[in-house]
């Protein structure tokens, strides 16, 4: 997830036009993902990234970044946090809409034999929710240069410690850092 450096998801009115992305930091992104085959998006974000990637490989004018992100969107399995989606029968898909910590639980059980790693992609409210139930194992953080002063903060209704161990830091040239952590 990318975030400011005083720890803002985005701006104030959802604003992300601070955040820096380039094809250093989407090839670092390539490889990482390429080692996962499950998406995790709260439904706002779901609904923008159905909106573009399941085509975006296609154009012709798409860069080497929309082909390979496409095609791993397009085989991915998507999860889904959302009471609003409840009960849609969308393909490659599974929506929760209730029970979040049990369904988690059950979809990292059945990984074992089946998803490989479950990446959470933006979508504040849904991490906010798993953070508040203890289902995150890791953050992957996108630190750009920059302070925002406020917004929406990463975390957001945090209520007891939760150690980390730093597993890897990668510095770009545009001053973004890459922070990734497991939990304790």
């Amino acid at each position: 997830m990318h975030m400011s450096l005083d720890g803002f998801v985005a701006g104030p009115n959802g604003e992300m036009d601070w955040i820096t992305v380039d094809q250093e930091i989407f090839d670092h992104v390539g490889k990482r993902i390429s080692e996962s085959d499950t998406a995790l998006y709260g439904r706002v974000t779901y609904q923008m990234m159905e909106n573009y990637w399941p085509t975006a490989g296609d154009q012709p004018n798409a860069s080497k970044h929309d082909r390979e992100h496409a095609q791993w969107y397009n085989q991915a399995h998507k999860i889904v946090v959302s009471k609003s989606l409840k009960g849609a029968a969308l393909p490659n898909t599974t929506i929760i809409s209730d029970n979040l910590a049990d369904r988690i639980q059950e979809i990292k059980q059945s990984s074992q034999g089946g998803y490989k790693e479950i990446l959470l992609f933006g979508s504040p409210s849904a991490t906010h929710s798993l953070m508040q139930q203890d289902l995150l194992d890791g953050y992957w953080l996108f630190v750009n240069p920059i302070i925002l002063g406020q917004g929406i903060p990463l975390f957001d209704g945090v209520k007891d410690k939760t150690k980390l161990n730093l597993v890897s830091t990668q510095q770009f040239t545009s001053g973004v850092v890459a922070l990734s952590y497991v939990v304790r």
